[in-house]
């Protein structure tokens, strides 16, 4: 009798040649993935689709804000087409072909970056660019700066030049000149992004903003609420349906995660979106309102495919170059695009536990990046929309235990699904999903015990990146600001040292974390010497010196890797074992019994590190031999 258990399910993928090329645990493939299975990567891809599908409703509602390619004419009385209903209408069905091209763009480039960079990354057009595309540059209804034509051209751009910094390995190299304190705090102030996205009207709307203060408490009903800004005037936290999503979606989330239940950040998503689905009940996702009913009439349907009409290449204006205004939205794009997608790619890689501490890159960065700039590009040419980027929220999948590309294609999956079941999987309410990023958040703020509080240079800087992401809502300007931070704070001392040693402050030379700018100039053979070769890819390295199969891994550079893993793992093993050693001291002062339960014992991660390394260089021999 054939047994259909998970472990058999998991052993037979892994040995199949899907295991091999995402190197699941027990494919044989020397960089294969320590505790990735094929059924954990489906139900991870699954939790960061739930996490992510807000996005395909928030963002048409935001890009058709532009107008995008309706014409309106303003008049004296009516500037911005206020209240022309012939252009309202065309903006309601582009905002219905947002909906289908948003769903299009994720799942193309989700699967993209799964089947190809084996990451386990959801892309879709990202929240902050997309505003900055709508409002700031295209302008409400078309009253900015530049044209929506305009805008989409320079998105184009942006993608074709991000392509070519990536083949010369320049988007790699912003990622190894990054500072280890602000690599580590930028892990922890997405995990802060994600709590004030889960707090906020993007979740259980616990906080607004507010008229006296930045921020306020939400969570009153609609009733009272005002009417221009939706800030609670009275009657805060008495709103059902945050407290359904706390308790049903926050609190039965954490103690699934205590007993380690499995899918215990899917469930609770899915009981809180049923029971917030019918409508004569005050959590209802459905109020009986203007637009509650329009969402349940839509809701209704079950089933819908439509295309986007409205969008596509013809609204590229390619004589847009010329006006200089463009150049000055396409710059703005670039550098946020540049710093937040290597931001977020970082701390989801170290999240994963795919970050290579020696060479300060992590693994198949060079198609990542590619893939990202491939999907910019295809952004404003075929689905008219903002650039594509990485999504934070692909922190609730890894930490379901997404590490392989797996993760992403199930995230492609739910997309491509939600093209046809858009009326149920754009009405998930976002108090369902709220709680979980607070907890995925609460899960990511482990990395400060990882940031150099001992030394105010390093600590400072990873503070302040901490801090102004979640506050911005920006990853690119709370990694802008840290960077300049730990500049000044580093090499203002430097120069006064060179006048005279005393002008060093106190820890400079054994509190501080070393750091070299010029140190990934060293060629990884190990003699230290100086090439401004290491500045390309490593696959462009090869093909320049003449490695005809310069696609494929060698011995040592499989090696390098499995080494970088084992360091970065060791790194993390050293803070838990200084954290247990507190507990364990603790508990003797208190009288009480250490106790280490075997399966709780985390000592032996290194081991398993070691007897991966030692696995996949065996592994490796083999896979030299098929390779020639």
């Amino acid at each position: 009798m054939v047994s259909f258990s998970p472990h058999t399910i998991n052993e037979a993928v892994a040995k199949t040649f899907i295991g091999r090329w995402f190197r699941l645990e027990g494919s044989g493939h020397p960089l294969a993935r320590p505790g990735s299975k094929f059924l954990t990567e489906l139900r991870a891809g699954t939790v960061t689709a739930a996490a992510m599908l807000y996005i395909i409703s928030v963002n048409a509602s935001i890009l058709s804000d532009s107008g995008g390619p309706c014409v309106c004419e303003g008049t004296a009385d009516d500037p911005i087409c206020a209240a022309n209903t012939e252009y309202a209408l065309c903006k309601n069905e582009l905002s219905r072909d947002y909906v289908t091209a948003t769903s299009a763009i994720s799942l193309i480039s989700t699967f993209l970056m799964g089947l190809f960079a084996n990451m386990p990354l959801g892309l879709a057009p990202g929240l902050g660019v997309n505003a900055y595309f709508a409002y700031s540059q295209v302008g409400f209804n078309g009253t900015g700066p530049i044209s929506y034509s305009e805008a989409l051209a320079a998105v184009f751009l942006e993608g074709i030049i991000f392509f070519a910094l990536t083949i010369l390995g320049l988007r790699q190299w912003v990622v190894r000149l990054i500072p280890r304190s602000i690599t580590t705090a930028i892990g922890c102030g997405i995990g802060l992004f994600l709590t004030i996205i889960g707090l906020s009207s993007s979740g259980l709307n616990v906080i607004t903003g507010g008229i006296s203060t930045p921020l306020q408490l939400g969570g009153c009903k609609s009733e009272f609420a005002d009417a221009t800004t939706g800030f609670c005037d009275s009657h805060v936290l008495q709103d059902p349906r945050m407290w359904l999503g706390i308790f049903v979606g926050g609190v039965l989330t954490a103690f699934l995660i205590l007993y380690r239940v499995k899918g215990a950040l899917l469930w609770p998503i899915l009981l809180v979106s049923i029971i917030s689905w019918p409508r004569p009940t005050s959590v209802t996702a459905f109020p009986h309102t203007e637009v509650g009913d329009s969402n349940f009439d839509f809701f209704k349907n079950v089933v819908a495919a439509r295309g986007f009409k409205l969008l596509g290449p013809s609204n590229v204006d390619w004589k847009a170059y010329g006006n200089g205004k463009v150049w000055v939205a396409l710059i703005s794009f670039l550098y946020v695009d540049l710093l937040d997608t290597t931001g977020t790619m970082v701390a989801m890689s170290k999240q994963a536990g795919l970050y290579d501490a020696r060479d300060g890159d992590f693994e198949g960065s060079s198609i990542a990046f590619l893939v990202d700039s491939i999907c910019i590009a295809f952004s404003g040419l075929f689905f008219g929309t903002s650039p594509c980027t990485p999504f934070v929220e692909s922190a609730s999948g890894i930490s379901e235990g997404g590490k392989t590309g797996l993760t992403a294609i199930t995230t492609a999956f739910w997309f491509f699904i939600s093209i046809f079941f858009a009326p149920i999987l754009s009405n998930i309410p976002a108090w369902a999903t709220g709680s979980v990023l607070i907890v995925v958040g609460a899960m990511m703020m482990e990395n400060a015990a990882k940031i150099n509080w001992d030394y105010m240079g390093d600590a400072i800087p990873a503070f302040v990146v901490i801090a102004v992401i979640p506050f911005t809502y920006n990853v690119a300007y709370g990694i802008i600001a840290g960077l300049i931070l730990f500049i000044l704070l580093h090499n203002l001392p430097k120069l006064a040292g060179k006048v005279s040693p005393r002008l060093l402050p106190p820890g400079w030379h054994d509190l501080k974390e070393p750091y070299n700018s010029t140190a990934f100039l060293k060629q990884p053979n190990g003699k230290g010497r100086v090439s401004f070769l290491a500045l390309l890819p490593p696959w462009l390295r090869k093909l320049v010196s003449g490695e005809r199969r310069f696609w494929a891994y060698t011995d040592e550079e499989i090696q390098r890797i499995l080494e970088g893993r084992a360091m970065s793992k060791e790194s993390d093993n050293a803070a838990a074992k200084m954290r247990q050693e507190e507990r364990d001291e603790m508990r003797k002062r208190m009288g009480e019994e250490v106790i280490h339960p075997a399966e709780d014992h985390k000592s032996d991660d290194h081991t398993d590190d070691v007897n991966a390394l030692e696995q996949g260089m065996m592994a490796s021999s083999t896979y030299e031999m098929e390779r020639k």
